[in-house]
């Protein structure tokens, strides 16, 4: 199983935005207390016309569903009703999708930079199975040589080295803010 980001776009209602992200933060608190909670975070708009961007991480599809079918979530939904001013826009990811969460916001990191940062942990992942796994693969057929390898690379992509790398390069990934 894989961890999930749940991302929720929803507009407050005018003059309700102190008071939205007030009841959003109690509620994400609350969901903290549940198994498989990872993490949450509040993007707030840069302009009243904008919605507020909320992002919660669960370590599988069941924790978060867990959540969402909890009475404490329906208690904060109802909490938040009389301050929203749009139904909630969600989107669950997972997978490759959340190697870098920068990219969910409006502007995410150029390209380029993915593109490098990937490298970064590509590289050194296939080059270890290369020189370690490969040789003791020796006498399979071609194909299932290239298969074990590759679901190696993927596992050790996606849950070990590319939450990490993306975290650290995160100053490096973010976009370049240009004066006009």
């Amino acid at each position: 199983m894989s961890e999930v980001s749940r991302i929720v776009h929803r507009h407050a209602k005018p003059g309700c935005a102190a008071t939205y992200e007030t009841l959003v933060r109690g509620m994400l608190e609350a969901s903290s207390h549940f198994p498989g909670y990872l993490s949450a975070a509040i993007i707030p708009p840069h302009s009243e016309d904008q919605p507020f961007q909320i992002i919660q991480r669960f370590a599988t599809q069941a924790d978060l569903d867990r959540w969402r079918s909890s009475p404490e979530s329906a208690d904060w939904h109802q909490r938040l009703a009389p301050v929203v001013a749009s139904e909630a826009d969600y989107r669950t990811l997972s997978g490759l999708e959340v190697w870098f969460p920068a990219k969910i916001t409006s502007t995410g990191p150029a390209r380029w930079r993915l593109a490098v940062v990937t490298w970064m942990g590509i590289f050194p992942t296939v080059a270890f199975c290369l020189w370690y796994i490969a040789p003791l693969l020796a006498a399979l057929p071609f194909l299932l040589k290239v298969a074990i390898l590759t679901i190696l690379v993927v596992l050790a992509m996606t849950y070990g080295i590319m939450p990490r790398l993306s975290r650290w390069m995160g100053w490096w990934l973010k976009p370049v803010r240009r004066k006009v």
